[in-house]
């Protein structure tokens, strides 16, 4: 069995972390330091009770015949998982409310306010941030900031700690200790050598600010005639190029470095978002028409997850093709399909709190569809406060329906197999 360094105990002193900027266009230069906007709290762990020792009887009577030798039987064997299958013995013990908190992720902006996101942490166990929004102020305030984040946590296990830094227009942190990093298309020109080698040294630098997930590379494959028109990538330049071979082995060579640098990877957004116009996070009904399950944009996740990424994010799109009465995300067979590419890890869903192509779901329910359908771990980064209603969902309908209760254990155990380096 895996086995967890305990989760860091709060210091009994109040944490300060200095002010971090908003936006791509904030001014440059560090903020001054400003306090929290309360004490950090953490709860008592109670120490697991010991299993009494069996306790002998009295002396056998004179006129009893001797007792044959004790024999000590030996434990069952510990049944192994099935190919492919979680290893649930990793969550045995755990409340459902423990296994819950694993399966969903928080946002913690990285402007403030902080306190929420410190309070759902310890009071609904949950066990990943996010870092969210953009700030300037450099390595040593998001160190801080991530420390009270997980000096506030109650979890098992350590915390996920999240973030995109793809590069160009959508790099979350900047400032002293961050390098500025080129748009992926940009970083489509160097060499695969050169870019495992740039992406190891970004990791580095994440890693040193305590993050250990990078939500990224994105792999979608975007075509050069229609890039103009594609919102949520090709108008950014988050693609990796426009060839199926370009974006294997660039996309592979940045989550290579990330990974030789100790932050794991969630390649996205799968089967792809190339191909759509609308941007799932300001438009409803967005619908990819084109793509299929044997499609060339499903071939580079394919690349991705045989190169060894831990984590695969699902799209909001819809893809007609494939199953066109469902978000891929709330989709059985679309999730299904990267379980049928041989990837047995994570899957995550991109942020399921404001999105748009989604809102007409209640935020419960988005978290209690997407796990249904397969999914293990639930974003809520944009708008951190629906987290609690989800976690409660989460909870009631893994108490009313034990097949839900059972893919609640499966998604935990991954996630928890997941952090099994951190």
């Amino acid at each position: 069995m895996i086995r967890f360094r305990p989760a860091g105990l709060l210091v009994a002193t109040v944490l300060t972390v200095a002010t971090l900027a908003a936006g791509c266009s904030a001014p440059a230069g560090e903020p001054g330091p400003t306090s929290l906007p309360g004490p950090v709290r953490s709860s008592t762990r109670p120490s697991p009770t010991p299993s009494p020792s069996p306790s002998g009887g009295g002396s056998p009577s004179p006129s009893a015949p001797e007792p044959a030798p004790s024999v000590t039987p030996s434990a069952p064997p510990t049944q192994e998982p099935a190919p492919g299958e979680p290893d649930l013995s990793l969550v045995a013990g755990w409340s459902l409310e423990q296994k819950v908190g694993q399966v969903v992720m928080v946002g913690l902006p990285v402007k403030g306010p902080f306190q929420p996101t410190f309070d759902m942490l310890r009071d609904q166990k949950i066990g990943g941030v996010f870092l969210h929004g953009r700030t300037q102020a450099g390595r040593g305030p998001v160190k801080n900031l991530v420390d009270a984040a997980v000096a506030a946590a109650d979890s098992p296990v350590p915390l996920f700690v999240a973030t995109d830094q793809e590069g160009g227009e959508v790099q979350v942190l900047r400032g002293k200790g961050f390098s500025d990093m080129p748009s992926a298309l940009d970083q489509a020109t160097l060499s695969a050598p050169d870019l495992r080698a740039r992406s190891q040294l970004w990791g580095q630098e994440l890693a040193a600010a305590g993050v250990n997930l990078n939500l990224a590379p994105v792999l979608d494959l975007v075509p050069q005639q229609s890039a103009a028109s594609n919102a949520p990538i090709g108008v950014f330049g988050r693609n990796y190029g426009y060839t199926e071979q370009s974006v294997i082995t660039h996309g592979n060579a940045f989550a290579e470095g990330q990974r030789d640098s100790g932050v794991q990877t969630s390649i996205k957004h799968f089967p792809g978002l190339g191909r759509v116009t609308g941007n799932t996070d300001t438009t409803a009904g967005v619908t990819d028409t084109v793509t299929g399950p044997d499609d060339p944009s499903v071939a580079v996740f394919d690349a991705g997850i045989k190169d060894g990424s831990g984590l695969v994010m699902m799209s909001s799109a819809i893809y007609a093709k494939i199953d066109p009465d469902a978000p891929a995300v709330f989709s059985p067979t679309v999730v299904g399909l990267v379980r049928e590419h041989g990837f047995d890890g994570v899957i995550i869903t991109d942020d399921l709190s404001a999105a748009v192509q989604v809102q007409n779901v209640p935020a419960g329910q988005r978290a209690v569809r997407a796990v249904d359908a397969g999914v293990d771990l639930v974003l809520a980064s944009a708008r951190p406060s629906v987290a609690p209603a989800m976690v409660d969902a989460l909870v009631q309908a893994a108490r009313q329906d034990p097949a839900f209760a059972a893919k609640v254990d499966a998604a935990a155990a991954r996630v928890v197999a997941a952090k099994s380096g951190l």
